[in-house]
């Protein structure tokens, strides 16, 4: 997973990530979760909704994930199980839609389902996630939690729900059908369950997170890492994009470069027990399969 301030070149750097392991053999899917959507403009090729090869990378293939269509087929999946006469339907309107019912940041509990989806996934080695900026990133991370309960609370509804329509199914001829929500439910609680446990571990996942060396950013990262620690998400590497070169006969370019050395100087000593790569600001925007590679040859070297 990458994350960090908006702007720091999340979307580039994970997307040269996942193209250099690829290239390597690991049969890779990364995927957006950030509502902004880069990933088209960072291999400069349209990805969209749905998962699609890569173009130049036999071995990569990307998503750029639409929380609202995701949300509307999972509605769909639940009311599907709703398989009773049209009485009975009426009466399901009149305790209320359950299917309905949506937790708090709707988008990031969608990221999170596809999470879910992806994380025991066998047809890839690799799943790399560029994430919404800090705030939206800081959602996502608590919803293990979070939609565990509301899971449970939806199940405990349920139960009520199905005691007070059963009488009614058995004498429309329907008393024994089974009640396949809960089935959907209680699976969902165990996936979500087995997705805690995945992200904590850190032979199964990393966080790396994305910088550039200005105060702002460094004050997010620290509340990045502070909320990484209380999830117990296994981070151990920072990358330090955008840094500025030492440029001649140019003293705007010199200036932005003493202060970014000097915010440098600090990142080295707060954050001394991690991996730190710094990537230098490139003349041109990283777009395309070929820009991606020369950045992932600076991440990986």
């Amino acid at each position: 997973m990458f994350g960090g301030k908006g702007g720091v070149g999340k979307t580039s750097c994970s997307a040269a990530s996942a193209l250099w392991a690829a290239e390597h053999g690991k049969e890779t899917l990364i995927i957006s979760t950030d509502p902004a959507h880069s990933l088209s403009d960072s291999f400069d090729q349209q990805i969209g909704g749905e998962i699609k090869k890569v173009e130049g990378c036999s071995g990569l293939s990307a998503l750029e994930l639409d929380p609202r269509k995701a949300f509307e087929e999972y509605r769909k999946k639940l009311s599907e199980t709703e398989n009773f006469e049209e009485q009975a339907q009426s009466v399901l309107r009149e305790l209320g839609d359950l299917s309905s019912m949506t937790p708090p940041g709707t988008d990031e509990a969608i990221a999170f389902a596809k999470v879910l989806e992806f994380i025991e996934n066998p047809e890839y080695d690799l799943v790399v996630f560029d994430t919404a900026p800090t705030g939206h990133t800081l959602r996502l991370l608590s919803l293990p939690d979070i939609l565990n309960s509301w899971v449970v609370n939806l199940i405990k509804i349920r139960v009520y729900m199905s005691k007070l329509t059963g009488l009614f199914k058995r004498l429309i001829g329907r008393g024994d059908e089974e009640d396949r929500t809960l089935d959907v439910l209680e699976k969902l609680k165990e996936t979500i369950g087995v997705a805690k446990e995945t992200l904590k571990d850190p032979n199964e996942t990393a966080f790396v997170i994305v910088m550039i060396p200005e105060v702002m950013a460094i004050y997010e990262t620290e509340r990045l890492l502070s909320s990484l620690i209380e999830y117990e998400i296994p981070c151990d590497h920072i990358i330090v994009n955008m840094i500025y070169p030492d440029v001649p006969n140019c003293p705007f370019c010199r200036a932005r470069r003493q202060m970014q050395q000097e915010n440098l100087k600090d990142i080295r000593e707060i954050y001394d027990d991690f991996n730190i790569t710094e990537v230098p600001l490139f003349e041109t925007e990283i777009r395309g399969i070929d820009k991606l590679r020369k950045l992932s040859e600076i991440l990986f070297t």
